[in-house]
């Protein structure tokens, strides 16, 4: 079977218009952000902003530009070792645990080369109007609003570190309340169709469209929320062995973890969170997140057995997920825009999944192994990014993703 080709689901002007405001939001990402901060890294899984801006204006000088542009020359050639991420096929990286230590180019170098890569982009798009050139580019501004959300996630760990607790944003709201009483939804059961077809953007791995079985199971209306998780701290979830796997508490052993990741308590041992707009009250009713994979799975088993309402709860298969959201749209109002809700499914590939064509085809498929798929979206994915086939994905440790969990059950 050959590979797949990617193809365009947009028009050359909507294209256009598309990577205009998506170029123009990663800037705007970053206007309440000093030099310095962009300058950053708090960690090895996170990069600092200006790494990220950098990174996807490679993406388009490597992946469109240079195969594509008449009489091409780089920015400056070195940059293509500097903000390569994982692409061997492209040629060497920096290390990625280094990045922070890029000082230059500096900021403002890495705005100049956007601007330049931005008006070449556009020329190629008037110049070239072909359904490869605009198909890449569509993976581009794609690709970017992936970026988007990462800038976000990375600069709320990044500030997390500053014991003056710095807002990010001043005014605004972080993840809002629910008030919604729990209840059990019966799930789509049977043979369901999975995956993405047709019209639309996707990623490679959210192909092809094929059955999976759904044995009979509900799920819950609603994602759970921090009072849940309160409960299941105040009962020594995190002090109790035999709610975790074997991995997750040794994990949990070695990075002395007892709480969601950004809970903390100030002078009067209040509960409070530390989101992008300060460190705030802990909202009670509002969804649980920051969490590893280990602490949903043990959060899952424990309330299997300590709450009346969640008796034999467990975290849904992703086809379980994806069937309920194609058929619940109305029944929740968090499948989507506040917190990724963690599967038990391992990100592997669908059946007959073929990467893309060319360079493109290290996308995600050399991914799929000691992963967790997570469903959804969250408050920090640029608008309109998001999916019922989406399939996000990360290590069972990582929790400076905005993550979260819905819980599931077998039967009815």
């Amino acid at each position: 079977m050959l590979n797949k080709t990617l193809s365009p689901s947009l028009s050359g002007d909507e294209i256009l218009e598309q990577f205009h405001l998506s170029r123009k939001y990663s800037t705007d990402l970053i206007l309440n952000l000093s030099p310095e901060d962009c300058q950053a890294q708090s960690m090895e899984d996170a990069s600092p902003a200006k790494w990220h801006l950098a990174h996807v204006t490679w993406f388009y000088e490597v992946m469109v530009l240079k195969p594509f542009e008449d009489n091409f020359t780089y920015w400056n050639p070195e940059f293509a070792v500097l903000f390569n991420s994982y692409y061997n096929g492209i040629g060497d990286k920096h290390p990625r645990s280094k990045r922070g230590l890029l000082t230059r180019p500096s900021l403002d170098e890495v705005l100049e080369w956007r601007k330049n890569i931005e008006g070449r982009v556009i020329k190629l798009i008037n110049e070239k109007f072909s359904a490869e050139v605009l198909s890449l580019i569509q993976l581009g501004i794609n690709h970017e609003q992936q970026h988007q959300e990462l800038l976000l996630t990375d600069i709320h760990h990044l500030l997390s570190n500053n014991s003056l607790f710095p807002a990010y944003e001043p005014q605004g709201h972080p993840l809002s309340s629910s008030k919604q009483s729990f209840q059990w939804i019966k799930g789509v059961s049977g043979l369901v169709e999975i995956g993405h077809e047709g019209a639309g953007f996707h990623f490679d791995n959210e192909g092809p469209k094929h059955h999976a079985l759904n044995q009979i199971h509900s799920i819950g209306n609603r994602v759970v929320s921090n009072l849940e998780w309160l409960q299941f701290i105040e009962d020594g979830g995190y002090q109790n062995f035999q709610w975790w796997l074997d991995a997750g508490w040794a994990w949990l052993q070695s990075e002395k973890i007892s709480a969601p990741l950004y809970w903390n308590k100030d002078a009067q041992n209040q509960l409070l969170r530390f989101s992008l707009y300060g460190n705030l009250p802990l909202d009670m009713n509002a969804p649980v997140s920051n969490i590893s994979y280990f602490e949903a799975d043990a959060f899952a088993r424990w309330a299997k057995q300590n709450l009346m309402e969640y008796a034999g709860a467990r975290l849904p298969t992703e086809f379980e997920w994806e069937a309920f959201a194609k058929s619940n749209t109305e029944a929740s109002d968090d499948l989507f825009g506040k917190v990724w809700q963690w599967t038990s499914s391992n990100y592997t590939p669908y059946p007959g999944y073929q990467p893309w064509d060319g360079i493109a085809g290290e996308y995600n498929g050399k991914f799929m192994v000691n992963q967790m798929v997570l469903r959804g979206s969250s408050a920090y994915t640029p608008v309109g990014h998001s999916r019922v086939t989406y399939r996000n994905f990360f290590p069972t440790q990582a929790r400076w993703q905005m993550t979260g969990l819905r819980l599931a059950k077998d039967g009815i």
